[in-house]
């Protein structure tokens, strides 16, 4: 079960480089062919839309840069409105939310270690990461021993989530059933 949820995320996060983002040049730059990916001459400033995988590499190597709401904002937000809400609430994530974090602690590590990020930055985002984690996964068990269920669940999990709640609520129905004596 839990190989089939690693395989899933595997397959996601590709899908998730293929898809299309916006970045600005922060140089002019030649045509770029790389496999199927062709670039034609682009300017300082100019804005194209490219698969995720490359705009990462142009951003990594300071060449471009990714427009989109800084990630750490979606975190913060997201863990201050799941604080808000009552232990058998959920709030609705973006579906990519868990592949984005995965990859945004990943970079970030890298550039906390080669001194490119702040620690204390990098450790307050990685706290609020595991924070939000862990309110879901409390939540989720919560959720998934609860006598009723609740219609909108669904809607507001990742698919990650959607995975670990029926594995999580699996378990515990059977464990119910044979500690009770029905099995």
């Amino acid at each position: 079960m839990e190989e089939d949820i690693v395989e899933r995320f595997k397959v996601d996060e590709i899908d998730f480089l293929m898809t299309p983002v916006r970045v600005t040049f922060k140089i002019q730059m030649g045509e770029i062919e790389a496999g199927e990916i062709k670039l034609k001459q682009v300017n300082q400033g100019d804005t194209v839309e490219l698969p995720r995988w490359v705009a990462e590499e142009l951003e990594l190597k300071g060449l471009a840069e990714i427009v989109e709401e800084p990630f750490e904002t979606e975190v913060y937000r997201a863990l201050s409105k799941e604080k808000l809400l009552g232990p058998l609430q959920l709030s609705r994530l973006h579906p990519t939310f868990y592949m984005r974090m995965r990859r945004r602690l990943i970079r970030l590590t890298a550039e906390a270690n080669e001194g490119r990020v702040r620690r204390d930055e990098f450790e307050r985002f990685r706290a609020s990461c595991y924070d939000i984690v862990s309110l879901r996964i409390g939540k989720l068990l919560a959720l998934a021993n609860s006598p009723s269920v609740i219609p909108e669940l669904q809607d507001k999990l990742t698919y990650e989530e959607r995975e670990l709640f029926n594995i999580i609520q699996n378990i515990s129905k059977n464990w119910k059933s044979m500690v009770l004596g029905e099995k």
